[in-house]
């Protein structure tokens, strides 16, 4: 690329790029939030993952990975609507195939789904095709169910590294973590759940469960527990918007 230098005053020059930058930050008025960052790669200024929001709000995001327990996601459907929380859930394509009415009930509920592959497999055990393909597969069938792309993206196992991210990033996507993990998996009593998502929990944490039985139980207490704190959970996506 050539750079031409342009023989003009300072004054003028920078008249000049003032002119250039207000009219493109009209062109960008013209795009909703979400829109812009559709335009941009993911993967520019957002080589690691997200683990917490800073932010100045009393907001706090609740996750739901979802690649089994599919009999306790209305439980936990029911606890959302009955506070109208709103929730992000992180799904496995090969679920969704085959539980494609209940993929659409979870988002026709106002949830936000993300994407967590198709099988999944532990992301830095496979090749980075391997991944990509998991992920496309996934937002495939998706897109398909919800008419929505998701941006978001949680490696199963919490597994990540540079790699995981950027391949996530060149397909559009924020890699998710947590900051609160509930080890809900490991099926403990409701009230150790209760405590693990509520002990110290701060604005920007992110909450990790999963649809089991004792989550399903523990699920109103912690809803309860925030609103007492002052916390409102809402979708990962709405936390980052608030962020500073």
């Amino acid at each position: 690329m050539r750079v031409i230098f342009l023989n003009m005053p300072g004054r003028l020059l920078r008249r000049l790029l003032a002119i250039v930058l207000a009219l493109t930050l009209a062109g960008l008025a013209f795009f909703s939030w979400e829109e812009i960052q559709e335009l941009l790669p993911a993967s520019a200024g957002h080589a690691n993952p997200v683990f917490q929001v800073d932010t100045q709000k009393p907001l706090v995001a609740l996750t739901v990975n979802v690649a089994w327990g599919e009999e306790f996601l209305s439980d936990l459907l029911a606890a959302l609507r009955a506070e109208g929380a709103k929730a992000t859930f992180f799904m496995v394509g090969d679920w969704m195939r085959q539980f494609p009415a209940l993929t659409k009930e979870i988002a026709a509920a106002g949830h936000e789904l993300g994407n967590h592959t198709w099988y999944h497999p532990h992301p830095t055990k496979i090749s980075s095709e391997e991944l990509k393909k998991e992920i496309q597969r996934t937002e495939e069938l998706l897109l398909k169910l919800t008419g929505k792309k998701s941006v978001l993206f949680a490696p199963p196992y919490g597994e990540w590294n540079k790699e995981v991210v950027a391949v996530a990033g060149e397909l559009g996507y924020r890699t998710i973590m947590w900051s609160v993990d509930t080890v809900d998996w490991e099926r403990p009593p409701a009230d150790v759940i209760v405590e693990r998502a509520l002990a110290n929990i701060q604005p920007g944490w992110i909450v990790l469960m999963h649809p089991t039985q004792p989550t399903a139980e523990a699920l109103p207490r912690i809803l309860k527990g925030l609103k007492e704190k002052g916390l409102k959970p809402v979708t990962v996506s709405e936390l980052l918007a608030n962020g500073r």
